[in-house]
């Protein structure tokens, strides 16, 4: 399935930059703060270009390659916005997801990382996007394949498995009906809001997309990330992402 056709005098709705201002490489936490301090951090002459709706997108370098790094907001419904006008307006050929999730499985703790081997969804986002009923969405091979190298070289200390994304919000919500309705070859490892659409909408314009995952909190216990504490431990899955995608 291919994606849904733009017509042609349609301009990007909610990035407001010259085509050339963004990389063809992009990090997205979903935080707009978070992507300010990635580029604060990580990127050398990075320059913001955009920051329509607060959703900040900065340009720079990194190790001498060009990156950008722009939020995605939270759902699928927002990730989808975003990532569909950087393959489809500014020709990104990479996007790599940083995110957050809750622990789903025994042995997935606080603060692990986990990088996504497929995504399951039981909303109709594929369906309502370009008509496919599909309810599980894949990250480019190529690119995931990448990322596991590159945190094997590092030493870092992962999981690999598949993330269930939702559209609530898991500690508001009952989400143990949910979870009883997954399909019994789904083993899943975490749960987030928008890793399914980022995949689906990437495989529909045949480009890459992957998607890290840091581990804030777990069913099977009561640890907790505190905000303040999320953005000094996310470090790891930062670089493993930039480390990856150049």
């Amino acid at each position: 399935m291919k994606a849904p056709k733009v017509m042609e005098h349609i301009k990007p709705a909610h990035i407001g930059c010259n085509k050339e201002d963004i990389a063809p490489i992009v990090i997205m936490p979903g935080d707009p703060l978070r992507a300010k301090y990635i580029a604060e951090k990580y990127l050398e002459n990075a320059k913001l270009v955009n920051e329509i709706r607060n959703m900040y997108a900065y340009t720079g370098e990194y190790q001498g390659k060009r990156v950008t790094v722009m939020a995605h907001g939270m759902g699928m419904p927002s990730v989808s916005i975003y990532a569909f006008e950087l393959f489809y307006f500014f020709d990104v050929e990479k996007i790599i997801r940083i995110g957050t999730c809750g622990a789903l499985k025994e042995g997935v703790n606080v603060p692990d990382l986990i990088i996504a081997s497929d995504s399951y969804t039981e909303a109709n986002f594929a369906y309502s996007y370009n008509g496919d009923p599909t309810h599980r969405a894949y990250p480019s091979k190529s690119l995931t394949e990448h990322i596991l190298e590159v945190a094997k070289e590092k030493g870092l200390k992962y999981h690999f498995g598949s993330v269930m994304c939702t559209e609530q919000f898991g500690f508001y919500s009952d989400n143990e009906h949910v979870l009883k309705r997954v399909p019994e070859d789904i083993d899943l490892y975490g749960e987030e809001m928008e890793t399914f659409a980022l995949f689906h909408i990437a495989d529909s314009f045949e480009k890459e997309a992957a998607a890290i995952l840091t581990v804030v909190d777990s069913k099977f216990s009561s640890d907790f990330l505190t905000p303040e504490e999320r953005e000094k431990s996310l470090d790891t899955m930062i670089t493993l992402a930039l480390d990856s995608i150049i």
